[in-house]
């Protein structure tokens, strides 16, 4: 992801930064393309950055196709929990 600096005296697009401050905003350009402006927490921009993580996404898609299970039941008998 590319971050852009608007600068203070960039009116058409401060205006549209304010209302995406309030809600989503759809950007038409001329030719039709489409582009989603919307303001971003910390959360979403960790999230963007996590998805960006192509060694974590690799560990995720793999554990992602592990068929074994261990039950509830077989965790506390392992941990010695099983009279608890």
């Amino acid at each position: 992801m590319k971050t852009i600096t608007v600068p203070a005296n960039a009116d058409d697009i401060n205006v549209l930064l304010a209302q995406a401050r309030k809600e989503d905003v759809l950007v038409q350009a001329a030719d039709g393309a489409e582009f989603m402006l919307t303001a971003i927490d910390d959360f979403d921009e960790e999230l963007a950055r996590t998805r960006r993580n192509a060694e974590l996404m690799a560990l995720l898609e793999e554990r992602a196709k592990q068929t074994v299970t261990v039950s509830l039941d077989a965790v506390k008998r392992q941990l010695g929990l099983s009279g608890r």
